[in-house]
């Protein structure tokens, strides 16, 4: 996807904006009315407890960026400053916020990241990379949490959705969406390690096929990506897959057990008077929570709404209100999304026109001229 600026001011839309505003927060306020209970307000205590847990959630969610923008500067070896690494994971958080889950922002990505002076080639293999570190964390978290935690009450809600016109169970979906994940990656890091030609040949072969003749063109532009990473990252040594690893695992990690301290924070504001009285700790519940959050995971990535705007909400409330006090999930599913979603479009406004000023000046574009 080639960008110029007007095509990319004309992405950064309001139009892409307040849809998943409204899908959101309409979603949201109707759980809030048809949960709603004067009662479950009475006996709040906002003691120092409380508002610790929300602060260490909000704490966490700022080290989730913090890492990430690290993870960048590691993969550009440091090529782009502290600044420009927040700029562009607020931009390629933005992006992910207004667009459909199952697309998400890459393909802006490419476009920001090369903007900050990057190579089209690097800038490429960096956010495929990025996919691709995503992803295997997410293919090694799952057996070892569920090895922990086993199957039991993870899919005790049995819900059903439908997926290309197939009904499927939440249990269903989650093993479909595991395997997609699994064979997806697979193939990509066979191309990136192994051989980049190879798979090329066989997307663009495939493609050839007259009931995806249609999407010919992109499986080819798919398939030199490939071939680009594979050159950029084979040379890479093993302390800076190690590097590009470790702020992966420690970015996702902070991403889930914000929502475990939230839910704390709820019961200490529920009138809990000790961490040992609340009645989710132990047990290895505070692991079946996060098992839980893998499993939202592969429901919201398959969503086509922008931002999983709107579902994110419903599933929290419906997924994880067995470990939540009476009548808060929709509050904290609310506060959830504040933090973890709402925050980046407020962010993505402020930061979108100062990033734009700064890529278009005459200054920036007279330095990346002669860029390698």
């Amino acid at each position: 996807m080639a960008f110029d600026r007007k095509k990319i001011i004309r992405f950064f839309t309001w139009k892409r904006l307040l849809f998943p505003i409204i899908i959101g927060l309409g979603v949201a306020v109707w759980l809030l009315i048809d949960d709603f209970d004067v009662d479950v307000f009475k006996g709040w205590r906002w003691g120092y407890q409380a508002l610790l847990c929300v602060i260490i959630a909000a704490a966490l969610q700022v080290l989730r960026d913090v890492f990430y923008m690290l993870r960048l500067r590691i993969l550009t070896e440091r090529q782009l400053s502290w600044r420009q690494s927040f700029q562009v994971v607020m931009l390629w958080e933005f992006a992910s916020a207004i667009t459909p889950s199952v697309v998400g922002g890459s393909a802006v990505a490419f476009f920001i990241i090369e903007r900050e002076g990057i190579a089209l080639g690097r800038s490429t293999a960096i956010v495929l990379i990025t996919a691709f570190l995503d992803e295997m964390f997410y293919l090694l978290m799952v057996p070892i949490v569920l090895a922990i935690v086993g199957f039991g009450g993870l899919f005790d809600l049995e819900r059903s959705t439908t997926v290309f016109g197939m009904e499927m169970g939440m249990k269903t979906l989650f093993y479909a969406g595991y395997g997609f994940i699994l064979i997806l990656n697979a193939f990509i890091a066979y191309g990136i390690f192994f051989n980049p030609k190879g798979l090329k040949n066989i997307l663009v072969s495939v493609f050839k096929l007259r009931i995806l003749k249609r999407w010919r063109e992109q499986a080819e532009r798919v398939g030199n990506d490939i071939v680009t990473t594979s050159v950029e990252m084979k040379k890479k040594s093993f302390s800076f897959w190690m590097k590009a690893a470790s702020t992966t695992f420690f970015s996702w990690t902070a991403r889930f057990l914000m929502v475990n301290f939230l839910i704390v924070g709820a019961w200490y504001l529920k009138g809990s008077d000790s961490f040992e009285a609340i009645p989710i700790i132990g047990d290895g519940t505070q692991w079946l929570i996060y098992a839980k959050q893998l499993v939202m995971w592969i429901v919201l990535m398959i969503s086509p709404i922008p931002g999983g705007s709107g579902v994110a909400e419903y599933l929290f409330s419906d997924f994880l209100s067995s470990f939540i006090p009476v009548g808060l999930s929709p509050s904290l599913a609310l506060l959830w999304r504040l933090m973890s979603y709402y925050s980046y479009l407020i962010a993505g406004l402020i930061v979108f026109p100062l990033w734009l000023r700064r890529v278009f000046s005459r200054k920036h574009l007279k330095k990346i001229e002669g860029r390698p």
